[in-house]
């Protein structure tokens, strides 16, 4: 009688440590795949955007490889990747679609960050791979140079003309539309009494934006970063109107 009753006390306890196993077992895997889900939306953001139609997209223009770092033309593309270390985010490269892309997030408000890796009279075709409509390019936002304003200063607008900057009409003829918001970052420099050093001519203009910034102007251009990135943070939470009176 006690052998029998020792028996099932003991098979009892094995069948109940095999369901704490298993539990536990289950447990773990169900976190594991919400772990790596989450990893997935964040670190592939083409899929987080297609299935949160709300997230906003943001844009650094620039060109691709070492010799392009830190030059006039690649400043909208510093800009976005200084916002990104400020954020933690990680980048991924996708080679198939020739751009560098992360997600970030302001309160509530999801973000797709996208560093085309073409060269700038191509950037459309990266931001193609996430603005899918016209509709959904109202919630785009492109940082990028301009000759036009001086070092230092930034000018946002919506639904306005490209100014010339092989980037943005490259964006436009792919989403088929103006209406989106831009950032444009000043990289003249100017003169003692305030005026514009612009400099004349395709030849002088094409050398002076793939020129490197000189170390004082990297300087003002962490500030300038700053500012963007408080400017980004504001068009999402906000929107582009509140955001052009109050910075513009």
């Amino acid at each position: 009688m006690f052998v029998m009753l020792h028996r099932k006390i003991f098979r009892n306890f094995f069948s109940m440590q095999f369901f704490l196993n298993n539990f536990l077992f289950i447990k773990k895997c169900k976190f594991i795949l919400i772990r790596n889900a989450l990893l997935y939306m964040i670190l592939c953001p083409r899929y987080y955007v297609s299935t949160h139609n709300m997230a906003w997209i943001i844009v650094g223009l620039g060109n691709p490889g070492e010799e392009y770092e830190n030059t006039r033309h690649n400043t909208g593309r510093m800009a976005l990747e200084a916002y990104a270390k400020k954020a933690g985010a990680i980048w991924k490269e996708d080679k198939k679609a020739k751009l560098h892309s992360t997600g970030a997030s302001v309160g509530k408000n999801l973000m797709a960050l996208v560093l085309p890796d073409t060269f700038m009279n191509k950037s459309g075709a990266a931001v193609a791979k996430f603005v899918k409509s016209q509709k959904a390019a109202e919630k785009m936002v492109v940082v990028y140079d301009d000759l036009d304003l001086p070092l230092g200063k930034i000018k946002l607008s919506f639904d306005r003309g490209s100014g010339g900057h092989k980037g943005i009409e490259s964006i436009e003829k792919q989403v088929k539309t103006r209406k989106f918001t831009r950032i444009r970052i000043g990289v003249s420099p100017e003169t003692p009494g305030g005026k514009l050093k612009k400099p004349q001519g395709e030849d002088k203009v094409v050398d002076f934006i793939l020129a490197p910034f000189k170390s004082a102007e990297m300087d003002e251009l962490k500030k300038v970063f700053k500012k963007v990135g408080e400017v980004i943070d504001v068009i999402v939470t906000e929107g582009h109107v509140i955001a052009m009176n109050r910075f513009n």
